[in-house]
């Protein structure tokens, strides 16, 4: 029974964040239709993502103090309303506020279902994983679906991205009465009585890990497809190619890591997508050609999302007593500097290009790699006790 709640929750992900994947595919068209700038679609990138990343902790702290699962899926059905409305909305700012509605509802989501992810799955890294890929499979499949309803429809027809939310919205309540019975019949882990304390410290150099992380990734989701067409010359099509070829990428590293963290210890994943990411990166910056960027593109995303479940678990071992937070903040708050980041490397493409700019990103994830390869394990906290399955 745990699967399958493990199943629903990895489901309610890869719709959450198919809202967040949606923001870089969209940008594209809001060029086209409205004749946004390099700096104005990295601005709307920064409401998509910096916004909902300092709030994300907040939420944390909420779930810490009281169980409130039913912020997740409040949180989908707020982010796929702000995708609708922005594609009705006749201007920037109104853009703006719509795409920022969206982060918003991403960032709620967050806490308290990675919480219940963690009370289903125990300590095993894998569980995680295959949580955390369902939001990296949710951004992979959003360019597709992005490109398939606005590319057919316009701006306008983006009422249709939030069909998902609705009929997920529905199986959620229908679950709830499953994860209920879960806890009736005693089957999931108790609370346990050992005293494990904080460690801010440890805790604070993952979070500039984290930091040193989410100004790449961000930078190089919001940009990647506007490279491919205004460096390399190649189609919109070919540039949703990348994008989704970048996050499914994303999406076998998470698996991929966590199969490593539970078989070799959570370092050693963390450690190679780090040292890996460099190379990957400067493939993409230095690429002469299409298909050079694509690989370079799939290696990046592999390298990036090694280190991902096995940084959200490490995170809560660090902060065992508030695991709601120590998600928030490693999530949240850390990959807020990504998102407020996002108008400055814009303007930075319009005044230098988008190869210089992302040479300079390179230059930022080097300072990452140092943080990610010095950080240190910890004895796995507690499991959570069996509220946070149906709260």
């Amino acid at each position: 029974m745990r699967k399958v709640q493990l199943g629903f929750l990895t489901g309610t992900h890869v719709v959450n964040d198919l809202y967040q994947g949606s923001v870089p595919a969209l940008l594209p068209f809001m060029m086209s239709e409205r004749h946004y700038s390099y700096a104005a679609v990295s601005g709307i990138a920064l409401a998509a993502t910096g916004l909902s990343s300092v709030v994300q902790p907040v939420f944390g702290m909420i779930v810490d103090r009281a169980h409130r699962g039913w912020l997740a899926p409040v949180g989908f059905l707020v982010a796929a309303a702000g995708i609708a409305g922005a594609g009705f909305a006749d201007g920037y700012l109104l853009t703006w506020i719509c795409v920022a509605v969206a982060g918003i509802g991403v960032a709620a989501y967050h806490p308290p279902a990675t919480n219940q992810a963690r009370a289903a799955g125990g300590r095993s890294q894998k569980a995680m994983s295959l949580f955390s890929v369902g939001g990296t499979l949710g951004s992979s499949l959003a360019p597709a679906l992005v490109t398939a309803v606005v590319g057919s429809l316009g701006l306008s027809g983006s009422y249709l991205l939030a069909v998902p939310a609705v009929v997920m919205a529905v199986l959620w309540l229908l679950n709830h009465r499953n994860a209920r019975a879960l806890v009736r019949d005693g089957n999931t882990a108790t609370e346990s009585t050992v005293d494990v304390q904080d460690d801010w410290r440890a805790f604070g150099r993952l979070v500039a890990a984290t930091v040193g992380w989410s100004i790449p990734y961000v930078t190089v989701s919001s940009l990647l497809s506007l490279y491919v067409v205004g460096e390399l010359h190649a189609s919109t099509a070919s540039a949703a190619v990348t994008l989704t070829s970048f996050t499914l990428a994303g999406a076998a590293g998470t698996v991929l890591g966590g199969w490593l963290g539970d078989r070799h210890g959570r370092m050693v994943p963390i450690r190679t997508g780090y040292l890996l990411g460099v190379p990957a990166l400067a493939g993409i910056v230095f690429a002469p050609s299409y298909p050079a960027l694509e690989l370079s593109a799939v290696l990046f995303g592999l390298a990036m999302f090694l280190p991902f479940a096995n940084q959200v678990t490490l995170a809560q071992d660090y902060l065992p007593s508030r695991p709601g937070t120590a998600s928030g903040l490693t999530l949240g708050l850390a990959m807020s500097v990504g998102g407020l980041s996002s108008p400055l490397f814009g303007w930075l493409a319009d005044d230098q290009g988008l190869r210089f700019t992302l040479g300079v990103v390179l230059a930022v994830f080097a300072v990452a790699v140092v943080f990610g390869v010095r950080l240190r394990d910890r004895v796995p906290a507690p499991e959570k006790p069996s509220e946070e399955l149906v709260t």
